[in-house]
Formats: structure tokens, C-alpha cells, sequence
């Protein structure tokens, strides 16, 4: 087999392969055993006849076929293996040339993960913030047990903070039009609570029952609504109740209707621990974020742009598939954005990359330091995940291959970044 490489960029590469009849012999006698099966010889039992006979009792447009498929991802295979290629995506096939069976010239672009310089490391130190716990923290989760647990008596008069009012609202943009995931309905909201769009409840200071306002606020830029963030939205809000809370003391009464304590000091450890545990998960996240991305920021290689171009098509699925879930279609969505769907994508593009070059990392992190997914290590996942699922159809999914590899792949990725954890925070 011969084979001429061109680098066309760092991740694009063409291959010219040409395979001759020492090559091509093996593959051709591997293929006339799946047609033994399949036809009839007099004189011979099925399976049991020579290849030579096979070969001229076959169908010769069905041999062709099913030899090139084999002939050619066989020596693409040994190409790629031969120059040390790591391809992904689709590969651009062209054959050149084709005798029966002894020469075969084809040539191929393909997509593949260039050279990654790594950064020294396990040398690389983060020092990992240090959680705590307030007594405000606890005091807050106190207050909303206390305000889940007030008497609702509905007045009369105009709202003010601490009540409880419900509404029906709705939220509309600068043309007019109905913005999707800004309007409710009976929706209940203690004022002063500080738990709505900030600058929202404000506005609901004041108002009676039957009342009817109108008023702007601005979503803040961090909203977890991406289509919301920093818009502004001309609301629609009529009070149908404003109560009254009346709150239960802080004490052992409140901790002995909150759940199995006795004592408000019992509660309020208990919530320590777990607002500790809610604190150390995220900063242990934000901790290994940025590990990932200062060793991605000091690592050399180039994104492949077709690894950006399907990171991005699975960002804007995850964004669809939320969409659908607040009744907004994608067209709808971009109207609101007054962008096109290019536009979107090109917006998209930064975060994809950083994505991409991240887990390219990370993969060639793992490599270097040998890090595996034992079939042991994958069944205990998969039983995990298992016993998290009651409907058989979802359980069956897990036992998809392709399902499976995903699993593993996570695996995969969560001993390389506990590795660098260790090295950074030694």
C-alpha cells in the first residue's frame, strides 16, 4: 500500500492511498465468504463450495459493492494508523482508479485532532476557596420555612411588604409583542421577598384586590432565561388576593413542623450541613472549571472547526428542547433576538471553542497519563444510574452502545479532572 499525505491546515489532512493486489487479495477473500451462504453450486453443499466458484456464481455488481466498502474503510484504517492520524467526522472518499481486483487509488480529506502542546501540569497550583456557612444563610432558609408555614388571611386593603399577593401577570416587548415566559397566572409572590424579577415586586406595593398595572422592568443580564437577559419587558400584572401572613415564631414548634426535629437548634444544624454540602458541591464545580481552563489557556492546538460546528449544534438543541418547554418556537425565539439563525450560531461560536479545546485537553491529558474505564467501573455507573430509573424503556436506553460510550466517556472525564484536582491542590 502506498500512501501521500498533504497537510492541508493542522486539521484537515488528504490522504492518496493506493492499494495493489497483495492488498486488495485478503479483502476480497473475506467479502466471498459472506456470499458462501448465499448461492447455490451443484455439486456443493451451501458453505462448502471453493472461492473461485463463489466469485462466478455471485452477482458481480453486489461483490463490486460490498469489496469496495470493505476495500476502502480497510485501507483508510491502515492509513490513518500508518501516519498517526487521530480523524473525526465524516471522511470525503473519491475513488481514482479501480481495476478488478488488483489496483485500487482513492483519495481522502478528512478532518482530524492536530498536535496538543500541554503545560507542565501537574506543576499548575489552585487554591480551592474555602466554604462557610453564615448565620444569615440559615436565617434565610428559617424565613422561608416561616413564610411556607404562615396563616393566609385575605384582607382588604392595599398590599404592602411582607404580604402575600396573587396575580395574574403578562410581559410584552418594545413592539408589542408577547414575550414568551413572562406571564402567569394565579401566581403567588410574598412582597419584599426578593425572590422575583428584581424591580418586579415593587411595583405590586400598593395595589387591591381587582387592581390593574402596568409598568418596564429590566431583566438583569445574568437571567436564566438567556432570551430574557437584559431585556426590557412592559408588564401586565392585576392583583386577585393580597393576604396577610401571619408568621410562626422561630422555635421548637417551627423545627417540629418542618420535619423529624425536636429543637430549633436541631433544624438549624441540619440546615447548616446541608447548605454546607449545596456550597461545597458548586465550589468544588467552580474549582474545577477553572483548573480546566487555565490548563486549556496554556495549552497550544487548533480547534477543528467541524468539532466547534457540532458543539454548537448540540448547544442550540439544548437550547430548543427549553424553548419547547416554555411553548416558544426556535423562529419565535430568534425574532425576539433580532438575529438571524447565522447570527445566532456566529454568537454561539466563543463558548463552543472553549468547549471543544477543553475536552480535546482533557482527552489528551487522559492519554498521557494512562487513565482507563474499567468494564467494572462502567457497570457500577450503569447500575447506579439503574436504580435512579423506574420506567423500563429508559433503563433500556442505558444499554444502548451508544449510550453506553457516552457513560464511559463521562467516566472517563471524571478521573482525568479528579487527577489534575489532585496535582493542583497538593
Amino acid at each position: 500500500m502506498r500512501i501521500t499525505r498533504t497537510d492541508n491546515s493542522e486539521t484537515n489532512v488528504t490522504l492518496k492511498v493506493r492499494g495493489d493486489s497483495a492488498d486488495l487479495a485478503p479483502i476480497k477473500r473475506h467479502v466471498l465468504g459472506h456470499f458462501v451462504d448465499q448461492v447455490k453450486i451443484p455439486g456443493f453443499r451451501t458453505g462448502k463450495a471453493p472461492l473461485e466458484l463463489v466469485e462466478k456464481h455471485s452477482n458481480p455488481q453486489q461483490l463490486t459493492d460490498q469489496f469496495m466498502e470493505h476495500a476502502l474503510n480497510d485501507l483508510f484504517v491502515k492509513a490513518i494508523q500508518h501516519e498517526k492520524l487521530r480523524p473525526i467526522g465524516q471522511p470525503d472518499v473519491q475513488v481514482k482508479k479501480f481495476v478488478p481486483y488488483t489496483d485500487l487509488e482513492f483519495e481522502v480529506t478528512v478532518d482530524v485532532i492536530g498536535p496538543i502542546a500541554l503545560p507542565d501540569y501537574k506543576k499548575i497550583k489552585l487554591a480551592k476557596a474555602k466554604v462557610e456557612v453564615t448565620a444569615s444563610d440559615v436565617n434565610d432558609v428559617i424565613e422561608g420555612l416561616r413564610r411556607r408555614l404562615a396563616e393566609r388571611k385575605q384582607v382588604e386593603r392595599a398590599s404592602k411588604n411582607g404580604d402575600e399577593v396573587v396575580i395574574d401577570f403578562s410581559g410584552k416587548d418594545a413592539s408589542g409583542q408577547p414575550v414568551a415566559g413572562a406571564e402567569g397566572k394565579d401566581y403567588p409572590l410574598i412582597l419584599g421577598s426578593k425572590t422575583f424579577i428584581p424591580g418586579f415586586e415593587e411595583h405590586l406595593v400598593g395595589m387591591k384586590a381587582g387592581d390593574t398595572k402596568e409598568f418596564t422592568v429590566t431583566f438583569p443580564k445574568d437571567y436564566g432565561v438567556a432570551a430574557l437577559q437584559g431585556r426590557k419587558v412592559t408588564f401586565t400584572a392585576t392583583t386577585q388576593k393580597v393576604s396577610e401572613l401571619e408568621m410562626p415564631k422561630a422555635d421548637d414548634e417551627l423545627a417540629k413542623k418542618s420535619g423529624t426535629f425536636t429543637t430549633l437548634k436541631e433544624l438549624k444544624d441540619d440546615i447548616k450541613k446541608q447548605v454546607k454540602s449545596e456550597k461545597q458541591l458548586q465550589a468544588d464545580r467552580d474549582y474545577e472549571n477553572r483548573l480546566i481552563k487555565t490548563i486549556a489557556d496554556k495549552s497550544k492546538l487548533s480547534v477543528p472547526a467541524s468539532l466547534v460546528e457540532d458543539q454548537i449544534d448540540d448547544m442550540e438543541r439544548q437550547e430548543k428542547q427549553n424553548l419547547s418547554y416554555r411553548g416558544q418556537t426556535w423562529e419565535e425565539h430568534l425574532e425576539q433576538e433580532g438575529i438571524t439563525e447565522q447570527e445566532h450560531r456566529d454568537r454561539q461560536r466563543p463558548d463552543a471553542t472553549e468547549r471543544v479545546k477543553a475536552g480535546l485537553v482533557l482527552s489528551e491529558i487522559s492519554q498521557a497519563e494512562n487513565i482507563h474505564v474499567s468494564p467494572e467501573e462502567l457497570e457500577i455507573r450503569l447500575q447506579i444510574l439503574r436504580g435512579q430509573y423506574q420506567d423500563p424503556a429508559m433503563i433500556a436506553q442505558l444499554n444502548l452502545p451508544e449510550n453506553r460510550r457516552d457513560i464511559e466517556n463521562r467516566l472517563l472525564t471524571e478521573k482525568t479532572i479528579q487527577k489534575l484536582v489532585d496535582y493542583a491542590s497538593k
